[in-house]
């Protein structure tokens, strides 16, 4: 029949869809750990736990990128946007000392383009294994109609685990103890509307040059992926709490994992912008306060442990690469204001 329909005549490219999944499954296998069985294709990816621990908990979490999304688009950067994925849901779930295990990416679009798709799960791949945790699944789909051409959208999961024994809940963060701050790779992933507001204001001067790093560059760099260090950090040393600085920024997210009787200092002198910061700080006019709770502004991580095992932290830190360095403590909560910048 001349007019019958097919699936391709609404939209929707089969042998596209089968096609990434030929060319990402390279890039998955690599990222698998002994305990995943089987491989990829499956209606649910399957992950041994037995044997690992003796009272396991299960930590999960999920997010997206946000609208770093749209900044990647309109410049055709496809290949890291998928670590920011991945960092966001791993350094979170670390946070209360979880290994994350696996993860699942859902990718939507409105016309698949097989390259694009490729990029963005090759680094969501890159993202796993620099996490340490496995990419047993996801989900690509093509939705006309939905999209503008050329857009896409990105949502992760994953799954952790800690022994119930080491579960970091904050409930050991005593006055006294001090903040230290781990050095971010820039915004991360959020305050990405701000940014493009900026951007827009100041023109979108992407090649700017801020200490040898273009302004395109510094946007555009992945998160930071802290899970390694960390879980080294936990058997080394007696870590109190830890708070991964997202959407909130300094202002909001320290505080989430502090007892309520307790509040925090932070020394504004012991926390140095970033050229990129204090790019957007000046473009945008952009008052401290609102910096404090939008941006990392240069911490995307802290960790909260006694005075006395700083030093030690620090430098195993670095021995990572990560730069770090006390910028605040714990001290006994007055008023309503738990959170004081000074």
């Amino acid at each position: 029949m001349s007019d019958a329909l097919t699936y391709r005549a609404a939209g929707v490219d089969i042998d596209a869809g089968n096609a990434v999944v030929e060319r990402i499954k390279p890039l998955v296998k690599r990222t698998f750990r002994p305990e995943v069985m089987g491989g990829l294709g499956g209606f649910g990816g399957l992950f041994d736990l037995s044997g690992r621990y003796k009272e396991p908990v299960l930590v999960s979490g999920t997010d997206g990128v946000g609208t770093k999304l749209k900044l990647a688009q309109q410049l055709g950067r496809h290949d890291t946007i998928g670590i920011d994925l991945v960092g966001m849901c791993v350094n979170d779930v670390l946070v209360q000392g979880a290994e994350p295990l696996f993860f699942l990416d859902y990718f939507a679009t409105g016309k698949l383009d097989v390259d694009t798709t490729v990029a963005v799960v090759g680094g969501i791949a890159k993202g796993c294994e620099l996490a340490g945790c496995a990419l047993i699944g996801g989900e690509t789909a093509e939705m006309p109609d939905m999209y503008p051409p050329g857009e896409y959208d990105l949502a992760g999961f994953t799954v952790g685990a800690v022994e119930k024994s080491q579960l970091l809940s904050g409930d050991a963060i005593v006055a006294g103890d001090v903040i230290l701050g781990v050095a971010s790779s820039g915004p991360h992933s959020n305050g990405y509307s701000l940014i493009r507001k900026i951007l827009d204001r100041a023109g979108r001067p992407l090649d700017l040059d801020l200490g040898g790093v273009t302004l395109a560059d510094a946007l555009m760099a992945p998160t930071t992926i802290y899970v390694k260090p960390m879980l080294e950090l936990l058997k080394s040393a007696p870590v109190h709490g830890m708070a991964h600085i997202t959407g909130g920024g300094l202002k909001e997210n320290i505080i989430r994992v502090v007892p309520d009787s307790l509040g925090i200092t932070l020394d504004a002198s012991a926390i140095v912008l970033p050229p990129v910061f204090e790019w957007l700080m000046r473009e945008g006019n952009v008052a401290r306060e609102e910096m404090w709770r939008t941006f990392n502004c240069g911490v995307g991580f802290t960790v909260i442990l006694s005075r006395d095992a700083a030093p030690a932290a620090s430098a195993l830190l670095a021995k990572h690469g990560l730069a770090s360095s006390v910028i605040g403590e714990v001290v006994p909560a007055k008023g309503e204001e738990r959170v004081h910048i000074d």
